[in-house]
């Protein structure tokens, strides 16, 4: 009964959405409010249409209804439920669906809170979200449609893929879709700027916490997935350059960059082009990644590659969209041209023009990596392979450039730096990064890029850690209060600023973790029970790890599960027990390897097991002949990508809590003394920020 009304509702939305969008468009070029408000009216409909349909693919999931082509396809009896839930995203059909209604959800916020508001824009904005609600909605009726019947009822599903049963990868792809719909918002709010030709400074301060919030869910989604490929695949890394992996990293690139440079916008009513673009050329990188995970031009382990029908039509999407909003930038550019022009290459609103040309240079590398293959083939019939050789040697040395800005970019000065500001906000982070570097090099830390990463880390460490120290100083003198009470105050005082300094706290030590890639440990050896293998630690100590038995299970839908106990020692001291397993699943046929993972704060111990199908019978048969090969790995430094996206979550909750937040600039958006900011220090264009308020210098 639901899985019916579920599919009823899906096609009810679709003249719900159409009509919808015709009347927002008209309504707002008449300044009809009967008119607006229907098409509002239709959006808050189609939110619960679609909620209906979702719900009727559970219900069929969760019930077993195998004679729908989508379930089969994706669960099977005995499926935890848990799994069975996390269908509606598990595969191509069901994902279009779940895209649908994470962006009706977020169109229906974004309407009702500005119900009251910004009435010139709102119209325009529903239009271009019903437009996209329209598209979406309509691929899963006449494209991919998941309530498509089978002819017949199988007794049990084809199940799903085992890989995708963890729950790293169950929350993965939802954060990732949460990110690419909610991006939707800004985009929609910068179109409709662009039509009315309403392009002040409100269009992006509406759309702020927006845009901080789809940057929020994309980099929990990206982390999220690098946690999966680290604990499911069984290779020891967490990020391959895969095709589809660069496509979840493209939007959140463009993104980061808008983020950034927005603020010389707002502080100074300069590069309002470019924004515009950045914010264009986000949301087309959304579908751009949905076109690379559905085109089946790619090989993934992520791809829902099923036919190339759809990627055109994702293809296609992107071209009108690219061809639409290009149309409206030219149309508008007089409206948009910039307040001021650059004094000097060494300033603030430079060092974010630079962070920006390098987040766009990674991105074009990454695009340039994932498209060149199917260029060649599509061009000469012989394929190329572009792995990670290539965007480790390109983007490496642009990723520490960037580290560096992050320490740069929100101290030094607006307009012009002058002498008497460099020194006094970079003397002693760069004596500090002196000393890392002595240190560091003394302890044996030779690898360059590792080594420059925990230098330029510790610059920008210590210029964030002097940042607060000032302004929890200066407060405590100020109000007489607790350093505690006054950090805490002053956070609140101004959450984007301080929240930012937290977010790039945690890039930094994702960098760290990162950087400790380059002094990976590997052992490889063949073992018979009560023999052991030793491996070291970069950190000194010794791990020794001996196999005690190995043992064969034969869970349902699988041919053989086989497990290696070992018992784990470091430097003589006992850890307790280690296992790690290799399946050999029938349907689909594969063979997957479950890691043993014991973590420290600073070092990941990794186990895997290197056995293949011939030698279960072996093990089955005879057991004086359970050898099997081992490989255990060292991997230092990789739990501080994890506590990285943890800080970087905390920073952007921070930045996002909502608050009394800051006066709207005025003049052009450059703030004034009577904004909350000090006059400066007598530097040249100095804009400092006063450190007991918390008035910004700048956002991460």
């Amino acid at each position: 009964m639901i899985p019916a009304l579920g599919e009823f509702a899906l096609w009810i939305a679709l003249p719900v959405a159409l009509w919808g969008c015709a009347l927002a468009f008209l309504g707002g070029a008449w300044s009809r409010g009967d008119l607006v408000l229907s098409a509002e009216r239709c959006t808050y409909a189609i939110f619960f249409l679609v909620a209906v349909a979702s719900a009727g693919i559970i219900t069929a999931f969760v019930q077993d209804r195998y004679e729908y082509w989508y379930v089969y396809n994706y669960s099977s009896r005995e499926l935890l439920t848990f799994f069975k839930i996390a269908g509606l995203w598990a595969g191509q059909r069901g994902s279009i669906v779940f895209w649908a209604l994470n962006l009706s959800l977020f169109s229906s916020i974004a309407i009702w809170f500005n119900r009251d508001r910004n009435r010139d824009l709102m119209p325009y904005v529903n239009g271009v979200l019903l437009a996209l609600l329209s598209f979406f909605i309509a691929i899963s009726i006449f494209v991919q449609p998941p309530f498509e019947l089978l002819g017949f009822t199988p007794a049990d599903g084809r199940g799903l893929n085992p890989q995708l049963q963890n729950y790293w990868m169950t929350m993965h792809p939802p954060m990732l879709y949460l990110g690419f719909t909610s991006f939707s918002i800004p985009f929609a709010f910068a179109m409709a700027a662009l039509m009315t030709g309403h392009l002040d400074a409100r269009w992006f301060q509406v759309t702020r916490k927006w845009t901080l919030s789809s940057w929020l869910f994309l980099t929990v989604g990206v982390i999220l997935g690098m946690r999966w490929a680290y604990e499911e695949l069984g290779w020891g890394g967490y990020w391959f350059w895969d095709p589809v992996e660069n496509a979840s990293l493209l939007p959140w690139l463009v993104a980061t960059a808008f983020l950034h440079s927005v603020m010389i916008q707002e502080n100074r009513g300069m590069l309002k082009v470019w924004n515009m673009g950045l914010v264009i050329l986000t949301f087309l990188m959304t579908i751009f990644a949905t076109f690379l995970t559905r085109s089946g031009l790619i090989e993934s382990v992520h791809s829902f590659a099923q036919n190339l029908t759809i990627a055109w039509i994702f293809l296609g999407c992107l071209g009108v969209v690219a061809a639409i909003s290009t149309v409206l930038v030219v149309w508008r550019l007089p409206l948009m041209q910039s307040e001021r022009q650059f004094e000097s290459f060494v300033s603030r609103e430079a060092a974010f023009l630079m962070n920006n040309l390098i987040l766009l240079g990674i991105a074009f590398t990454v695009t340039w990596g994932v498209m060149f293959p199917l260029l060649t083939e599509g061009l000469t019939g012989s394929k190329v392979a572009v792995g990670p050789p290539f965007f480790n040697r390109v983007n490496i040395p642009m990723g520490l450039v960037l580290l560096a800005l992050m320490g740069i970019g929100p101290v030094i000065a607006w307009r012009k730096a002058t002498p008497r500001n460099l020194k006094r906000n970079f003397l002693f982070p760069i004596v500090v990064a002196g000393v890392v570097a002595a240190v560091l090099f003394e302890m044996g830390v030779r690898h360059a890029y590792a080594l420059l990463t925990f230098v330029l880390g510790a610059f920008v460490l210590t210029i964030i850690l002097i940042e607060f120290w000032k302004g929890t100083r200066a407060r405590a003198r100020i109000e007489a209060e607790n350093p505690a009470i006054a950090l805490v105050h002053l956070v609140r005082r101004n959450r984007q600023r301080w929240g930012g300094y937290i977010v790039h706290v945690g890039i930094v030590v994702i960098f760290m973790g990162f950087a400790g890639k380059a002094y990976d440990v590997e052992v490889r050896q063949s073992l018979m029970p009560g023999e052991s293998m030793a491996v070291l630690s970069p950190f000194g100590h010794e791990y020794e790890l001996t196999y005690e038995s190995l043992s064969t299970s034969r869970p349902q839908n699988t041919f053989a599960v086989v497990t290696a106990l070992f018992t784990v020692r470091q430097d003589g001291a006992d850890l307790g027990p280690l296992t790690t397993e290799r399946q050999f699943v029938l349907a689909p046929p594969q063979t997957m390897t479950e890691v043993g993972i014991r973590s420290t704060i600073v070092e990941d111990l990794y186990l895997l097991m290197v056995l293949n199908q011939d030698e279960v019978g072996i093990v089955e048969n005879r057991p004086d002949l359970q050898r099997a090969t081992f490989v255990a790995m060292v991997n230092p430094l990789v739990p501080w990508i994890w506590y990285g996206g943890l800080i970087v979550v905390v920073g952007s909750l921070i930045g996002l809590w909502p608050g009394a937040g800051l006066p709207i600039p005025r003049h052009g958006g450059e703030r004034t003394e009577s904004d909350g900011l000090a006059p400066g220090d007598g530097d040249s264009g100095s804009s400092e920020h006063d450190p007991a308020s918390g008035a910004p210098a700048a956002v991460g």
